[in-house]
């Protein structure tokens, strides 16, 4: 049911549910009331009647009831409530109260799922929210697995490259394998053959040898028997002999018995007769078996001489055996010859394949980096396709969310006035007397031709479909309003309330829709952006520095201290060199120091001396010494410079020997271009009555000891250095006798020459007690590395500790080698990058032997020197006089393969009486003396480990692999 009425306050009642009109004529009242489902619209009264009823304020109002649809049309004129028709009145008022119940019934109705709306757009705004975050989230995933991918891909690329440096040494180690088996084969074939034809000839010379041992055997046997039965028949022949001999006395006898007794003697003849017969007969006896022993001796000798035609025979046959081993082994020659070339062609068959080999590793490489790069590049493109659809899509969820909100804000002013519209129980203000207002389906409409797509947009939301849910919900909580009016000129010509609906520009739109600033997501997607730049800006400068340290070769970082760090010095003199003309004969030497190793070399002093070897200098600028010409120690450098050898010369700064005398007779004048007078000595020199500051070190009484605290000194000094340097092109220096100034004054010379390499000679006495080197010799380096402190560390100094050191340890005292911190105990375990290790030079060594290296220690100390850290020098002497070149030019090669440096650091695993064992950087094992050990035996190493160098209980080195 529907009714209209008047309000107390007069406000209107609105009926959704039918129309009012009137079923009688009557010109006064309307008595009975006709209820049609139709929408309505209303117009408020100009003439107004009050009646007080009960708790009812009333008042008449005349009420326009227009309606169209359908062709049905009810219009009333201006009708009166009279008092008689108060109860029909009161009736009609009760019906609009419960009808005004049930409408605040269904405003509440309203008003609560207004509310559930309101939450539901909130939960909407959250899952934007959510779903911003999970975007954001998934974002920075992206990124991080961009990220990700490509550090796979640089690593992917290091280890392809690894992989392909793996593959060339595996092709080289292949090649070096082959050939090793190729000449092991060949070796172990020639031995084979010249082992059988040995056999046979020593076969063919034992079966002669044990014949004719055979043939002398039967030989002596059948001589000695033939002898032993010549002699017993001799025997015998003599016993018959003697017998008969007997018995011929016996008848001599009787014959004398006889001739005294009267016996016949005609009988005592024909006794002897009978008895010569008997003797005869044995005579000839003996002769028949002379002659059988002629015979068989006879051919014992014939059987001798076939033992020797057999052995002659034996002879020739072992000359033709070893003919046929000399044709043998050329053939042999022959064609081990032919398998060289063989395996030679193989070989280089072999690095030919694998030249294309790596070539084809090389275009697959960087097919697959440019496919990574593709990769690569893909990702990024659909990282930034995915930024841009989150950026959009975020930019579309924050304008629906304003749109919501924007719809949230117009349906909550909807339900204001509708609440106002129903509720407003005040009396009515004159004002409102002319007020229109125009409902239709539950949209407020004005419409105007212009702004019907604004409107319409307004009403429908944004240009997408409602869902049937949400417009059954819309549908169910819309308010029932009147059809709208169907001619707008009558709504416009009328005065009509403003509900202050939302300007074109607050309205959302696609197409107007442009990011605005304070817009949290837009600056969350351009912060990205400028993220993204950055970063692309930060690989393009990365590539091109990887570029630029692909294309340039490393430089190797020099400091006068420590030069490259991987200096190997030689000292290229000796006491007794300057009798020849040395820069004439060490000049030719420079490719073969090269090509051992050496990186430097060490030159005499070059100045004018008054001692031949060169330490007594006295005009600096005069370089025509006892060693050679100034234009030969040019062309000298000058040659080992053509093979990247370093030449460093021997500078004396202490002392300078005078060129007159004083008027007093002392020799404290200079001459030449440094032509500096006494005030150039210092005053404590003893000898020379200088005039100049005290020392500011020890006094060397051979000569001037020069005062490097005057200025004119240290800069006539400086420019004498720089002229070394440019002129003669000398590119560091042996600082000699540096106890005699401070070495403040060194460090200013060095820094204003700026030498390759500087090796400071501070020579001191180490400890010893009762004639025997003390262990702890701390004291003595600790001197040395003071100085070099003074020098802030320009200049290197000669490890003279360790050289000590080694002359007791190398005998069976190698617990001297390490110190209670588990260091060298020399200058080498405190300051390794400024120890310059040596075994002898021109002073302890050659002819004048003030401090020899134990000559049968000489291959240990320098497997000592020469594999652990600092900067090793190497005696002219030992190189080449010695004959340890080949052995100084293994270690040299096995120091630079194992990549040990003047840095390197030692870990020491055993020092004592039967040996020392140490670590040098992670890649090589030194061990000197007769200690069984090998890398297997100690638990803290790891890796594979090659012994490169193995002379026994000298020293073994390995390296690893």
């Amino acid at each position: 049911m529907g009714f209209i009425s008047s309000s107390p306050a007069g406000a209107f009642r609105i009926l959704p549910h039918c129309a009012v009109g009137s079923s009688s004529n009557d010109g006064g009242c309307i008595r009975n009331l006709c209820i049609r489902p139709r929408h309505v619209i209303l117009r408020s009264p100009y003439s107004r009647k009050y009646l007080h009823t009960g708790n009812w304020f009333w008042r008449s109002r005349t009420l326009v009831v227009s309606s169209t649809g359908n062709g049905d049309a009810y219009s009333s004129g201006n009708e009166v409530f009279e008092g008689d028709e108060l109860m029909a009145a009161r009736k009609a008022l009760a019906e609009a109260k419960a009808r005004q119940e049930v409408l605040e019934k269904e405003r509440d109705q309203s008003l609560e799922e207004l509310a559930r709306l309101e939450s539901r757009n909130q939960e909407y705004v959250a899952s934007i929210l959510h779903e911003k975050d999970v975007a954001i989230s998934e974002l920075e995933s992206a990124k991080s697995l961009f990220h990700q991918k490509l550090q796979e891909s640089i690593e992917q690329r290091f280890s392809l490259e690894s992989k392909l440096v793996l593959a060339k040494q595996d092709a080289v180690e292949l090649a070096v394998q082959v050939e090793k088996l190729a000449e092991n084969t060949f070796q172990q074939v020639t031995s084979y053959i010249l082992d059988d034809a040995q056999q046979r000839v020593s076969a063919a010379e034992t079966s002669a040898a044990e014949a004719a041992y055979q043939i002398e055997e039967k030989i002596r046997n059948a001589t000695e028997g033939a002898i032993l039965s010549v002699i017993e028949q001799s025997k015998d022949a003599i016993a018959k002999a003697l017998a008969m001999a007997e018995r011929a006395g016996e008848h001599a006898t009787t014959s004398v018995a006889a001739s005294t007794d009267d016996i016949n003697p005609v009988d005592m003849i024909a006794s002897v007769q009978s008895e010569n017969i008997e003797l005869n007969s044995a005579v000839s006896d003996l002769e028949s078996q002379l002659l059988l022993a002629k015979s068989e001796f006879d051919r014992l000798k014939l059987e001798l001489q076939q033992a020797h035609s057999q052995a002659n025979a034996a002879e020739l046959r072992a000359h033709d055996a070893e003919k046929a081993l000399v044709e043998f082994q050329e053939s042999s020659r022959e064609k081990s010859l032919e398998q060289e070339e063989e395996i030679r062609l193989f070989l280089e068959k072999m690095r030919k394949d694998a030249e294309q080999r790596e070539k084809a590793v090389s275009e697959s490489l960087k097919s697959e980096l440019e496919s990574i790069k593709a990769a690569i590049e893909a990702a990024k493109e659909t990282t930034r396709s995915k930024d841009i659809v989150y950026a959009r899509s975020c930019q579309a969820l924050q304008r629906s969310l304003r749109a919501s909100e924007s719809a949230l804000k117009i349906w909550r002013h909807r339900v204001e006035m509708a609440e106002s519209l129903l509720l407003n129980d005040g009396p009515q203000s004159e004002g409102d007397e002319d007020v229109i207002y125009t409902v239709n389906g539950g949209r407020i409409d004005l419409l105007a031709d212009d702004d019907s797509q604004k409107w319409k947009l307004l009403s429908d939301g944004p240009r997408r479909e409602v869902p049937q849910w949400m417009a059954r919900r819309i549908w169910a909580i819309r308010p029932k309003f009147p059809p709208r009016k169907v001619d707008i000129t009558e709504a416009l010509e009328l005065n009509f309330r403003s509900l202050e609906l939302p300007k074109l520009d607050e309205v959302w739109s696609i197409a107007q829709e442009k990011p605005r600033e304070g817009d949290v997501l837009i600056e969350h997607v351009i912060e990205k952006e400028t993220i993204e730049k950055k970063r692309k800006a930060l690989e393009r400068a990365l590539q091109r520095k990887t570029t630029k340290w692909e294309s340039t070769p490393e430089k190797k970082k020099s400091e006068p201290g420590t030069g490259t760090g991987r200096e190997i010095v030689f000292q290229g003199f000796n006491w007794e060199s300057w009798r020849r003309q040395w820069y004439l004969e060490l000049a030719p030497k420079a490719a073969d120091l090269s090509q051992s190793g050496i990186t430097a070399v060490w030159f005499p002093p070059p100045t004018e001396s008054v001692a031949p070897q060169g330490y007594m200098p006295s005009d600096l600028y005069n370089l025509n010494s006892a060693y050679g010409s100034k234009e030969e120690l040019k062309r000298c450098i000058e040659e080992l410079h053509a093979h990247d050898i370093l030449a460093l010369g021997d500078v004396v700064l202490n002392h300078r020997c005078a060129q007159k005398q004083s008027p007093n007779g002392v020799w404290n004048i200079f001459g030449g271009k440094l032509a500096w007078g006494p005030e150039g000595i210092v005053c404590d020199d003893p000898n020379f009555q200088g005039c100049g500051n005290p020392s500011s070190g020890d006094i060397f009484h051979a000569a001037p000891n020069i005062d490097h605290s005057q200025e004119f000194v240290r800069s006539d000094i400086k420019e004498w250095l720089n002229w070394l340097r440019s002129d003669i092109r000398f590119d560091g220096w042996r600082l000699d006798f540096v106890r005699g100034f401070s070495g403040t004054y060194v460090k200013e010379y060095i820094e204003a020459s700026n030498p390759a390499l500087a090796i400071g000679e501070y020579w001191d006495s180490l400890a010893y007690e009762n004639g025997n080197l003390c262990y702890n010799q701390d004291a003595h380096r600790q001197r040395i590395v003071n100085w070099i402190n003074a020098t802030g560390g320009t200049s290197s100094a000669f490890d003279v500790t360790t050289k000590g050191i080694l002359h007791s340890a190398l005998h069976n005292e190698y617990w001297r080698l390490i110190d209670p911190q588990g260091k060298p105990t020399g200058v080498m375990g405190w300051w390794p990058s400024r120890a310059v290790t040596f075994l002898e030079n021109h002073d302890t060594g050659s002819t004048q032997g003030h401090w020899p290296f134990p000559r049968e220690k000489l291959a240990q100390g320098y497997a000592y020197i020469l594999t652990h850290p600092g900067t090793p020098v190497i005696f002219y002497d030992h190189f080449y006089d010695f004959g340890l070149r080949d052995i100084i030019t293994e270690l040299i090669e096995t120091r630079k393969q194992a990549g040990v440096n003047c840095r390197s650091s030692v870990t020491i695993y055993h020092a004592n009486n039967e040996g020392y064992v140490a670590r040098i950087g992670d890649t090589l094992i030194t061990k000197l003396g007769h200690f069984d050990w090998n890398p297997s035996k100690e638990n803290q190493l790891e890796g594979s480990w090659q012994k490169f160098v193995d002379k026994g209980s000298d020293y073994q080195v390995w390296t690893r692999q």
